[in-house]
């Protein structure tokens, strides 16, 4: 039995040190792992310890070291096999070429490893007799058809000093980059040369041989060696506001054009992407002419390529949000017919411009760039007959706070509003002004007044806008208007079936003298801009039509209003008029669709970031020595604590000093020496007794203070607050 209590006792002192000694144990496992398996992988042998020389040796001494493997080749004191002849004469063919050597020793760039790789598959089995010198052939490209805007380290900080966003584009050398892959390389369109982000951004390249330059560029290891992460050629975006490579942003995608010009567009630039849409999709149910929204021009741009849009299309997209509504059709032959039937497009690429209800679509056939299409984007951006809302009542001069569209000096002009909810009531009303404009052109022709008439005059001198409201979203606009007893017709939500468009036109007329008093007049103070004017500053005056629906009447009744408008004195009315609603909710790129991708794939990201930056950590061979070296300290620290420890063990397990006292404490000690006395029949008078207790206690008191200077401390070396010595009765001393 004893013996089994002896081996379960060893075997519970072994598992307690296995425990107190886990974490050296493990760290130092860790260690040996790391310098025996990951720093080999990570640290292969590089093309000159494969030639048996020192790591950047000259060209020079790479083709000595060649020839000495090459004379015993050729005096047949040595038969190489075919794997290890292979490294040799490509190690020595990469570092004789100064660009190809320039590019390993600096960035560690095996840019021929690709050329390599299928070599060694077609001489697989072959003697090294029988393979085909030289390996390797430098790339050859023809640049002529590019053009190159190069960055270099002197003019760098010029051009981060320019506000829009940059793109770099990072390549070896001409000779050993394939021509389809200069992406952002500016190619020859007709007369002039262009890029994809053309008028959008700035482009670059930067050439690996300016090595400062594209060092700052470069990620780095953990420990400060530069590399590329997904190899050369690579791109490095700047968005805007960012100057420094903290902030710069790397491509990580599929090196074409398309997916590069995606990438930077929507996360670089924070522009919206353009949909395609097939031909049943574009018109059924929820498709794009149904949710598009009605006072927007619907633009449809045909392709043949179906690639992505470009990032001008996609900034134009962005700028003219409030007007148009943009969509991508991929054109198929077998829908050509379709196509020439709907919107007259007889081929791609076409742009088609669909405005208001029953007006003949605008088309455009053939390329087109970004200056050119800016143009009939402004040309087209609003209906023949344009919406009163928020965005536009300014532009139109509709807005009693502004001015007309003729400018500032201008104090009378006009406003025609065609107001209803939308209907084919109002839809048809609307072709009626859409053909006063169409067809009578400045409003004359054989039926319609002669340009001497007011109305014809008046819209030269851009006096005169036609526009039209949505009664039911801007309803407190329209009543202010329409204020009668059948306004409940044309403005506010549809009661019942009636719908009734009605016409009206408004007089805006400004004084220039109270305009001036009030300039003048108005006190200087910090608060001004906060306060609000009690009325708007032009005068208004409204006119409803309630005749016909003939044209020439229409127009009649228009110029009779301008001609009083502009003759007589009429009065000086001024209100304050209701706000227009906005249509339309703010974009998601308006409320920063950058932060919202972010948000979306943040977690995805952070867990990418971790597990890249663990990979990138398992490469610096300075962890292994830290790790054994924290593995030492760890257990010289363990081992320590736990001999200190087994050392105040066993003095503590040491026999007490002679008297019991010491191990009993204070109270228990003066018992215990009471005891002593009253056993050896000590008789004395009480008196004496105490105090020759008192002295004997005192000096006891200092020999066990210095016996017990390197014991442990005890809970009863304290003596109690109301501790006493318990004097004997005379009945215990007999």
């Amino acid at each position: 039995m004893a013996r089994v209590s002896s081996g379960g006792a060893a075997s519970s002192s072994m598992a307690s040190t296995l425990k107190a000694y886990s974490i050296p144990l493990i760290m130092f496992s860790a260690a040996m792992f790391f310098q025996i398996f990951v720093i080999p992988n990570s640290f292969p042998l590089n093309h000159y310890d494969v030639l048996g020389i020192k790591t950047y040796s000259t060209v020079e001494e790479v083709a000595q070291a060649y020839e000495k493997f090459s004379s015993k080749w050729n005096s047949g004191t040595e038969v190489p096999e075919t794997n290890n002849f292979l490294k040799i004469r490509y190690a020595y063919e990469l570092l004789t070429d100064p660009l190809w050597k320039r590019d390993y020793d600096i960035f560690v760039i095996d840019e021929q490893i690709s050329a390599f790789e299928n070599v060694k598959k077609k001489y697989s089995g072959v003697s090294f007799s029988g393979i085909n010198l030289p390996l390797l052939n430098a790339a050859s490209s023809d640049p002529e058809d590019y053009a190159f805007n190069v960055i270099t380290s002197n003019d760098f900080h010029s051009v981060l000093e320019k506000t829009e966003p940059l793109l770099i584009q990072r390549y070896i050398h001409l000779e050993a980059t394939a021509p389809d892959n200069f992406l952002i390389a500016g190619k020859e369109l007709g007369k002039g040369r262009t890029t994809f982000l053309e008028g959008v951004a700035n482009t670059g390249m930067v050439e690996l041989g300016d090595a400062r330059l594209a060092t700052y560029l470069a990620e780095k290891k953990p420990t400060g060696q530069p590399f590329f992460r997904n190899g050369l050629p690579s791109l490095v975006a700047f968005p805007p506001g960012c100057r420094t490579s903290d902030c710069l942003v790397r491509y990580e995608g599929e090196l074409s054009v398309d997916a590069v010009t995606d990438w930077f567009a929507t996360a670089i630039l924070n522009l919206p992407r353009i949909p395609y849409y097939s031909k049943e999709s574009l018109k059924l149910g929820q498709g794009f002419l149904a949710k598009s929204s009605p006072w927007k021009v619907k633009v449809i741009v045909f392709s043949r390529t179906g690639q992505r849009a470009t990032p001008f299309l996609r900034q134009a997209a962005k700028n003219y949000w409030a007007h148009a509504s943009l969509a991508f059709i991929l054109w198929q032959e077998e829908d050509s017919s379709f196509w020439w039937n709907t919107f007259e497009v007889e081929s791609a690429p076409a742009i088609v411009f669909l405005k208001d209800p029953g007006v003949k679509p605008v088309v455009y056939h053939g390329f087109f760039n970004n200056s050119w299409f800016i143009n009939i984007m402004e040309q087209n951006k609003q209906q023949e007959l344009p919406q009163l809302r928020s965005v536009t009542s300014m532009e139109l001069g509709c807005d009693a706070r502004g001015y007309s569209r003729a400018g500032y000096d201008t104090m009378t002009w006009y406003c025609v509003i065609l107001a209803g909810r939308q209907s084919l009531e109002l839809n048809k009303m609307r072709e009626w002004v859409q053909e006063i404009l169409s067809n009578a052109g400045e409003l004359n022709g054989a039926d319609y007044p002669q340009p001497s008439e007011p109305s014809a005059i008046a819209r030269k001198d851009k006096r005169l806008t036609f526009t039209w409201l949505d009664g039911e979203a801007q309803k407190q606009y329209c009543f202010f208007y329409i204020h009668s007893e059948d306004s409940y017709d044309t403005c506010g939500p549809r009661r019942d079936v009636a719908d009734v468009p009605q016409l009206f036109i408004v007089r805006y007329k400004r004084n220039a003298t109270l305009d001036n008093l009030k300039v003048e007049s108005r006190p200087k103070g910090i608060w001004n801009p906060f306060q609000e004017e009690d009325v708007d500053p032009a005068s208004q005056l409204v006119a409803r039509y309630n005749g016909s629906g003939e044209i020439p009447e229409i127009i009649k009744w228009i110029s009779q209003i301008i001609k009083d408008g502009d003759s007589r004195d009429l009065p000086f009315f001024r209100t304050k008029t209701p706000q227009l609603v906005p249509e339309d909710g703010d974009p998601i790129w308006s409320k920063g669709a950058k932060s919202i991708l972010h948000s979306s794939k943040g977690l995805k990201h952070r867990i990418r970031s971790i597990i890249i930056g663990i990979y990138d950590h398992l490469g610096d061979p300075r962890i292994g020595p830290m790790l054994l070296l924290g593995s030492l300290m760890s257990f010289a620290s363990i081992w320590l604590k736990r001999s200190q420890a087994t050392t105040h063990q066993s003095q503590s397990d040491q026999p007490s000093q002679p008297s019991n006292m010491v191990v009993l404490g204070k109270m228990e000690e003066r018992w215990c020496y009471s005891f002593h006395l009253f056993s050896n029949n000590i008789h004395i008078d009480d008196k004496e007794k105490r105090v020759e207790d008192q002295k004997s206690q005192r000096n006891r008191r200092k020999t066990v203070s210095s016996q017990d200077r390197h014991r442990p401390t005890s809970i009863t070396d304290m003596e109690p607050k109301d501790a006493y010595q318990m004097p004997l009765s005379d009945s215990d001393s007999d």
